[in-house]
């Protein structure tokens, strides 16, 4: 696992935080997440596939330094996605990021993780937002 860095093609060119191919995945812990982050890495993941993601980074880098007021509004559902993120966030979350371009690498990641205390998680695909826990 490494530490969050947001890459270029993470954002929309409206500036909002869409990171395609990746799962983001929230937890009410650092440890949690780090737990979680181990057993993928125990399950196939490589290590530069997971990035580890504190409430400073959701924050600073995805919600944006101003907080929601960052947030452009949007037509489809990012911007309320960031915003339950930033959310969680506020409250202690940490969240893992997960490369998963592919359906069976999504597949694979929740399999893995199904006994994981997941509080949110979403798949972001070309075009579409998933929700990967209700």
């Amino acid at each position: 696992m490494k530490a969050f860095q947001l890459e270029p093609g993470m954002k929309t060119m409206g500036g909002v935080f869409y990171p395609t191919g990746w799962m983001v995945l929230m937890f009410p812990s650092a440890q949690a997440a780090r737990d979680a982050a181990r057993l993928l890495g125990g399950n196939g993941f490589l290590e530069e596939d997971v990035m580890l993601v504190t409430p400073a980074d959701f924050r600073g880098e995805i919600a944006g330094a101003a907080g929601d007021e960052a947030i452009l509004p949007s037509a489809g559902t990012e911007g309320d996605t960031v915003r339950r993120f930033n959310e969680l966030a506020r409250e202690g979350h940490y969240g893992l990021m997960v490369h998963a371009p592919h359906a069976k690498d999504s597949e694979r990641a929740m399999s893995v993780l199904r006994d994981a205390p997941i509080s949110y998680g979403q798949k972001y695909r070309k075009l579409v937002i998933e929700d990967v826990v209700a």
